[in-house]
């Protein structure tokens, strides 16, 4: 049975909400962004926007 078009969105939508999650992780562990990026799968400009993220509630 072939996966609906609706289900896949849903899962791909799921797997980038882990890969975000896992690369925060990372980054509040101290990794560097190149190593966030290999690990997670993520491009090197989603894993700034996520670290400025953190650096923003940091500051909060």
């Amino acid at each position: 049975m072939q996966e609906s078009v609706v289900y896949r969105s849903i899962w791909q939508d799921a797997q980038k909400e882990r890969d975000r999650a896992i690369a925060l992780n990372f980054l509040r562990d101290g990794l560097s962004v190149e190593a966030v990026a290999r690990g997670t799968g993520l491009s090197i400009e989603e894993v700034q926007q996520l670290q400025q993220q953190l650096n923003g509630s940091a500051q909060s």
